[in-house]
């Protein structure tokens, strides 16, 4: 089965930096590419930063310069370095896998497997 476990998330002032860790067991990992999503009380699901299978990134405006998503093969783990963290991040943060035959994506839709989230909380 695929199963996707976040850690890192907790509090942090304005300006300060949290790492999240997503570690993905289940399935091929290089196969498959993966994202950060987003969601505050009250708003929708966003995405966030995508990864290729072959490791290139993309980002949301909102983090661009600000956020780096990266993955290690070797220990089937994806990351969000996050700095400069405003109080508007605050949020549930999921990691996601997408579905097959996509380069990448930030939308929603195009994700079927997913962890329990973890919570950014920026004061």
């Amino acid at each position: 089965d695929v199963q996707l476990v976040e850690s890192g998330g907790g509090s942090s002032q304005s300006g300060g930096s949290l790492r999240l860790s997503c570690e993905a067991s289940g399935y091929t990992y290089d196969s498959y590419c993966m994202a950060w999503f987003r969601q505050a009380p009250g708003k929708e699901r966003e995405g966030v930063a995508s990864v290729d299978f072959d490791g290139s990134p993309y980002y949301a405006d909102s983090v661009k310069g600000r956020f780096t998503i990266s993955k290690d093969k070797a220990k089937h783990t994806l990351y969000l370095q996050m700095n400069n963290l405003q109080p508007e991040d605050t949020a549930m943060y999921y990691c996601a896998r997408c579905r097959s035959n996509l380069i990448w994506s930030l939308a929603e839709r195009d994700y079927n497997y997913w962890g329990q989230g973890t919570q950014v909380t920026v004061s």
